[in-house]
This record gives structure tokens, sequence and C-alpha cells, in this order.
């Protein structure tokens, strides 16, 4: 879907590791290796996005860190756009709709980090959770939103990752 209207997947990368969690920074040459991009389509994409208002650049020391600009006009409109195309819309409707009673989802792993790796790992936070309900759950949200899920149970409350649903 978005990757249809963003033709660059070196942009949609960027998009998605800095517009899922406002937290996640990056500098060029780590963009770099953890997309297995060549620093100059990294450096074109960050300029471009930069320009444009989307990211902040922030000198340390003898790099540039780049993080999402929070105070953006667009910015709640891009990180809903983003959690939209990764499905995590979809996952917090799904398991709110007949869990029980959720307290938290909460995204870990590399999602939470802005990695697309084609595997999202949510934790739901609650106490007497519909843990068969979820059994089935797992592979209808797979096929819809086309990545893998691993959902995980909790009765503790998660301060790391990202926080999708809190009641």
């Amino acid at each position: 879907m978005l990757d249809s209207l963003i033709t660059s997947k070196t942009r949609l990368r960027l998009l998605v590791k800095f517009f899922i969690n406002a937290a996640n920074r990056g500098h060029m040459r780590g963009l770099a290796e953890e997309f297995n991009e060549s620093t100059n389509a990294i450096r074109k994409e960050l300029n471009n996005l930069s320009e444009a208002g989307y990211l902040e650049k922030e000198a340390q020391q003898n790099r540039v860190s780049y993080r999402a600009n929070v105070k953006h006009p667009l910015f709640g409109s891009l990180q809903d756009i983003v959690h939209k195309y990764l499905g995590l819309d979809r996952i917090v409707e799904t398991v709110l709709r007949r869990m029980g009673d959720v307290e938290q989802v909460v995204l870990i792993g590399d999602y939470a980090e802005g990695r697309d790796s084609g595997t999202i790992e949510v934790v739901i936070v609650g106490q007497e959770l519909n843990a068969a309900y979820l059994e089935q759950l797992a592979p209808k949200v797979e096929g819809v939103i086309e990545r893998k899920v691993i959902f995980t149970l909790s009765s503790e409350r998660i301060d790391d990752g990202l926080v999708l649903y809190e009641h």
C-alpha cells in the first residue's frame, strides 16, 4: 500500500525507522549498515527528509544524529500512516475486541526500534486474558498485515518498548 505511493525503499525504511517510535535515532553510517544500503543512498534520503522538515539533525561529536521532528505539523499523521502500513492499528483493534481486560498492548523487538524485519512482537498485559483466542488470532492477523506476529501474554506492566494501547 504505502510502498506503491513511496517508491524509494530507502525513504520508506527511514520513515518506518523514525516514525514508528519518536524516540528512535540514527546516524548515516549506522543506518547504512542497518539497511544494508550505500551511505550515498542514505545521505540523499536523510537530506530530503531533513530539508522537508520531517527529520531533525543534531551534531554529536563527529557525527550527525537524526530523529523525527515531533513538532512538524504532519508528525502525527505520518506516525499514523506508518502504524497503519505495518498493521499495528489492526493488531490493537483485534486484540481489544475479545481478549478480556487488556491493560497494555506493547510493541517490542525490531519494530519498536524501527527495523522492518518482518516479525512483529507484541506483549499483551492484563489479568485473565483469553489465551485460546490469541492462538487463533496470530494466523488471521498475519494474513491481513502480511507480516509474522508473535504474541506474548503478561500479567506485569511493560516499561520498555512502544506502548500501542494503555488502559
